[in-house]
C-alpha cells in the first residue's frame, strides 16, 4: 500500500468522520494489519468507541480528536497535530458528510448551502492541505467517501448529488496534479449503503452492508486505484444512468 507497509511498519491512518458505518469498516480491516489510527468526528462518546473497537481488533494505537470538520478555520492546526501525533500521515480517509433533505434544500438555499458546505467545501479544504502535504512528501493515499449520487443529477437528490459531483471532479484534478508526484487520489462511490444515514430509506436488492464497502475499499487503497464504485455493479449502472440523452432522462422519474 505504501513504502511503509512493504517494509513492514505499520500504517498511519488520519480517519475524518472516524464514526462513520463505512469508516469504522474499513478502519477495522487496517487495524487488524496493526495500523495506527488519529480519529476524527464529533462526538466524543462515538470516537471512543471506535478507539476500543480498533484497539481490541489489533490497532498499534488510536487517538481521538473531537472536531466540527465544517469549521474549515480550524483545519491546518487539526491536521498539523494529527501529523505530530503519528509522526506523519500515510493514509488520509475522509468519510463524513450528510444526506440532507431533498425536498427542504430545494426550497431554502440554507438548507442546501448546509449541505454543500459539509460535503463539498470542508472536504476541499481538508484534501487542499493534505494534498500539499502528501506532495511534499512524494508518497501516501488520500481516499474520500463519494458517492454514485454525484455522476448525474436527478430530481430526487439533486442538491447531494451536486455536492458530491463537485468533490468528484474537484479529486480529479487534484489526481492529475500529484499523482505524477507518487500520491495516491482514490474516489470512493458507493451506492446505497445500510447505515444510520440512510436508515429511514426503503431498503431494497441494491442495499449494500458498510462491510462490504469497507473491503471495497482497503482493496482499491491496496491496488492504487484512482475511483472504486461499491459494490462494483455501480459501475455499470451509473453507466447506464450517464448514458440517457437528456430529451428522455429530464421526463424520467428518478
Amino acid at each position: 500500500m505504501t513504502d511503509r507497509q512493504e517494509s513492514g511498519n505499520p500504517k498511519r491512518i488520519l480517519a475524518l468522520g472516524a464514526t462513520s458505518a463505512i469508516a469504522q469498516a474499513a478502519l477495522r480491516l487496517l487495524a487488524e494489519k496493526r495500523a495506527v489510527f488519529f480519529l476524527v468526528g464529533r462526538n466524543a462518546q462515538k470516537l471512543a468507541a471506535v478507539r476500543d473497537d480498533l484497539l481490541t481488533r489489533g490497532a498499534g494505537a488510536a487517538t481521538v480528536f473531537v472536531a466540527d470538520l465544517d469549521d474549515t478555520r480550524a483545519h491546518p492546526a487539526m491536521l498539523a497535530h494529527a501529523v505530530s501525533v503519528l509522526g506523519g500521515i500515510d493514509v488520509a480517509l475522509l468519510a463524513h458528510g450528510v444526506l440532507g433533505e431533498q425536498a427542504v434544500a430545494q426550497m431554502d438555499y440554507a438548507t442546501a448551502e448546509a449541505i454543500l458546505r459539509t460535503n463539498f467545501l470542508s472536504a476541499v479544504s481538508l484534501v487542499t492541505w493534505l494534498a500539499n502535504y502528501f506532495e511534499a512528501e512524494g508518497r501516501g493515499t488520500i481516499a474520500v467517501v463519494s458517492s454514485v449520487a454525484g455522476d448525474r443529477g436527478r430530481k430526487t437528490n439533486y442538491v447531494y448529488g451536486a455536492s458530491k459531483g463537485g468533490l468528484n471532479i474537484f479529486l480529479d484534478g487534484v489526481r492529475n496534479r500529484i499523482d505524477r508526484a507518487g500520491v495516491q487520489v482514490l474516489t470512493i462511490k458507493p451506492g446505497f449503503v445500510a447505515t444510520p444515514m440512510t436508515a429511514h430509506l426503503k431498503k431494497n436488492a441494491l442495499f449494500a452492508e458498510p462491510g462490504r464497502v469497507g473491503k471495497d475499499i482497503v482493496r482499491a487503497i491496496e491496488k492504487r486505484k484512482d475511483v472504486v464504485y461499491s459494490p462494483p455493479f455501480w459501475g455499470l449502472i451509473m453507466l447506464v444512468v450517464r448514458s440517457i440523452p437528456r430529451r428522455i432522462f429530464k421526463r424520467m422519474n428518478m
